[in-house]
């Protein structure tokens, strides 16, 4: 027979002791009494410090993350699509001057769905899109002009794919197939840009789009593309050579490389700032295509002839030969003789090739090869005083690469250097450097000076903290009325001087009050318990009853 389990008072489900939290409150009450008008202000500052921050922290971690949802749109598509997420009640914010619109990252893909559903961006779609709402009874006419823009709105989106552009248009010039070869033009290009601010596109991002735009059109030289910017400046013209834009850039490029090289050595000889070089190249930017052939003797002579042919004519017979003279109409008068003779023929060719060594040489010449190159070198005079200028020229020389035969040149001397710009720059430099300590130090002492005051201000509400707990601690005593003190009277009350006789006894200690013992407790906390649920403590003890009997 099991016996029901009870619930001890403890593990019921009912509501906290209502006197402990009344407790709490009256010793949170008291401690916020003693504390003084500072520290009152300092608790009310730190709630709100801690309420505000509170509030910033739970909105920043309710705010959606915002991702990208359309970039780089145009104005007017941009207010379509605004207009579209205001009457959906989808948040957005505009960034990048307002070509870029964000939306909270679990709305992207949605919002492009319902956007590419109202035809948005309108003006973004081109290319060949374009050839998906041809209809199949449009005339030639319309097919080419169609297929045209199909290729503009292509070559743009390209464009505008590249790093800092922002904006391509792209205008194509085909001229139309006809039968005469001598009337044939050639096709063309024109290209607008428009860069990011403050960003400019280098030269080779220039050829690059110059070669993506030539390398799409059929027949299209690159020589034909033009690039403009939105300043109007032309990056790129039509009829220059594709190498003229990259040449002078090549150029410099390849008199620093040389120069750094030239400056490296000379810094471990004579020293940094020691020696100044200047290099000048002229590099050959022309493309030359040359066939050539020769012929030389073969080895080991004479060879076999690589084919012959021999022709033969031999005739033989007898004749009449005939005599007389022309007369009237052309007719032969005979002179009345005629004599008989032989005759005989014969002739002889040959025809020989000779084998021969034959050399056919195609060249094509590379541009961006070294014409000529000349450079200059000046030493300080005291740091080279002991330096053989032959050997440093040799050495120059040899770093350089100087070829005599194409009329290189290379002058290096030594001259006294000019140091006033760098004992300048040297004391500026100790003077800023200077500046900047004395503003270290000058930042550490404010900085100290707040943190000593802030220490003061906290020792000295600290100290006030314990003055006004000390004052609370203290009672008041009442001395009455201070009389004047004669012999006969007992100041203090203790029944001691002139008419009394001894000492008075001493009154005795009033009784301790005895403390409960644990027994008593547990009934008063039962009887608290019997009287705050009277119901669950009769079916408690019902249930006792019952299991006994059983």
């Amino acid at each position: 027979m099991t016996r029901p389990s009870g619930r001890s008072p403890r593990s019921c489900g009912c509501r906290p002791d209502a006197p402990q939290i009344t407790a709490l409150g009256g010793r949170v009450q008291t401690t916020l009494r003693k504390f003084s008008l500072a520290q009152k202000t300092l608790v009310v500052i730190g709630v709100a410090v801690l309420v505000l921050g509170t509030v910033a922290l739970s909105s920043w971690l309710m705010k959606p993350t915002m991702s990208p949802l359309f970039s780089n749109v145009s104005a007017t598509d941009a207010s379509a699509i605004v207009d579209q997420l205001t009457s959906q009640g989808v948040a957005y914010q505009l960034t990048d001057g307002g070509t870029t619109i964000l939306v909270p990252a679990g709305q992207v893909y949605p919002m492009r769905l319902k956007m590419a559903s109202a035809g948005l961006p309108a003006t973004s779609d081109g290319g060949y899109s374009l050839l998906d709402k041809m209809s199949a009874t449009s005339s030639d006419f319309t097919q080419q002009v169609t297929y045209q823009r199909a290729m503009e709105g292509e070559l743009a989106k390209t464009v505008s794919a590249i790093n800092g552009v922002t904006a391509a248009t792209v205008k194509l010039a085909i001229p139309k197939d006809t039968v005469f070869v001598a009337t044939k033009s050639d096709p063309t290009a024109s290209v607008f840009v428009k860069t990011a601010p403050g960003m400019t596109l280098s030269v080779d991002q220039v050829q690059a789009i110059v070669h993506l735009v030539s390398a799409s059109i059929q027949g299209m030289k690159p020589s034909d593309v033009s690039v403009v910017d939105a300043d109007g400046k032309v990056l790129s013209a039509v009829g220059t050579s594709v190498a003229s834009g990259i040449s002078g850039q090549q150029t410099s490029d390849y008199e620093a490389r040389v120069q750094a090289s030239i400056q490296s050595m000379l810094d471990r000889v004579v020293g940094p700032g020691k020696g100044a070089v200047t290099v000048n190249a002229d590099l050959d930017y022309d493309q030359t295509h040359r066939t050539s052939e020769s012929y030389s003797v073969p080895t080991p002579s004479p060879l076999p002839p690589l084919s012959s042919a021999t022709t033969s004519e031999v005739y033989s017979g007898n004749g009449t030969a005939s005599s007389g003279v022309l007369g009237p109409d052309n007719i032969a008068v005979p002179s009345g003789t005629a004599t008989a003779g032989s005759g005989a023929y014969s002739k002889k060719s040959e025809t020989l090739n000779n084998t021969l060594d034959k050399v056919t040489e195609d060249t094509i010449t590379a541009p961006g090869t070294v014409r000529r190159m000349s450079v200059a070198v000046v030493l300080d005079d005291k740091a080279a005083a002991s330096l053989d200028m032959t050997q440093v020229t040799a050495m120059i020389s040899a770093a350089a690469g100087i070829d005599t035969a194409r009329g290189d040149t290379v002058s290096v001397s030594k001259m006294a250097f000019d140091t006033t710009s760098a004992q300048a720059a040297k004391t500026a430099l100790a003077q800023a450097e200077a500046a900047t300590q004395a503003a270290q130090k000058t930042a550490l002492i404010k900085q100290g000076a707040i943190a000593g005051a802030v220490l003061l201000l906290v020792i000295f509400l600290v100290i006030m903290s314990l003055r006004q707990r000390g004052k609370a601690r203290r009672e008041a005593l009442d001395l009455g009325e201070l009389r004047m003190v004669h012999e006969d009277d007992d100041p203090l009350g203790l029944g001691v001087g002139p008419g009394h006789d001894g000492y008075p006894a001493i009154p005795a200690a009033p009784p301790v009050p005895e403390k409960p013992s644990d027994i008593a407790v547990k009934r008063a906390e039962i009887g608290a318990f019997a009287e705050e649920q009277p119901a669950e403590v009769a079916e408690l003890l019902r249930g006792w009853l019952v299991g006994g009997k059983r």
